[in-house]
């Protein structure tokens, strides 16, 4: 039976951060430091919103529905190579991992707030901190990134191997639909998840623009 396993808030979050992600590398490296703080907090208002959803959302979307015991998750990593019926949502493992990521992004995006790269571009909350304090988030602004990176190698490979074993992840992150002989979990209002988007949107353009007036 065909069921939804992610809804769109989920979907479009992931994705969003996906494309994101990428983008305040490259225009970073091409010195477009205002596009990296525009892209940034586009990035950040998907996390948030990701995050309020984890609380708030659908079934499959909450902490309490992907985040296990310790316990539980070497108990499914010591028998992962047993066949067994996917799982509805997150296995233990993965709900780990999407901790891990959405950790970094948070760190990587807050250390950016306080950075400074010395030339021509701060952070909107560099004076508010001591020099000294500034250039380690600084530092933890680039060596985050590379964090990243690896958080982001590991998912992908677990993805491949997850593939190997026969369970397509990625479909059911594109359509939301996964054949799983379960009942319909409960999926939330889409006009909240709107509401939050718009919320930290709005939070931020008026953060950035208030100090203009």
């Amino acid at each position: 039976m065909s069921i939804r396993v992610w809804d769109p808030v989920v979907r479009i979050c992931h994705w969003g951060m996906s494309v994101l992600l990428p983008l305040c590398w490259f225009s970073a490296e091409q010195g477009e430091m205002e596009w990296h703080q525009t892209f940034a907090y586009l990035l950040a208002a998907l996390l948030l919103t990701r995050l309020c959803w984890a609380l708030v959302g659908s079934e499959t979307a909450r902490f309490t529905h992907f985040v296990r015991s310790p316990v539980q998750v070497f108990r499914y990593l010591r028998h992962w190579r047993t066949p067994r019926q996917a799982h509805l949502g997150h296995n233990p493992a993965g709900g780990y991992m999407v901790l891990l990521l959405w950790g970094l992004l948070l760190l990587q995006w807050g250390s950016g707030l306080f950075s400074s790269d010395d030339i021509l571009t701060e952070g909107p909350l560099f004076a508010s901190v001591s020099g000294a304090v500034s250039s380690a988030l600084t530092w933890w602004h680039h060596l985050g990134f590379n964090l990243l990176l690896g958080a982001i190698s590991l998912h992908l490979l677990a993805i491949l191997l997850y593939r190997w074993r026969g369970v397509a992840l990625v479909p059911a992150m594109l359509h939301g639909k996964r054949e799983l002989a379960t009942a319909q979990p409960h999926q939330a209002s889409l006009w909240l998840a709107f509401g939050l988007l718009l919320g930290w949107l709005l939070g931020f353009g008026y953060w950035l623009i208030w100090p203009l007036w």
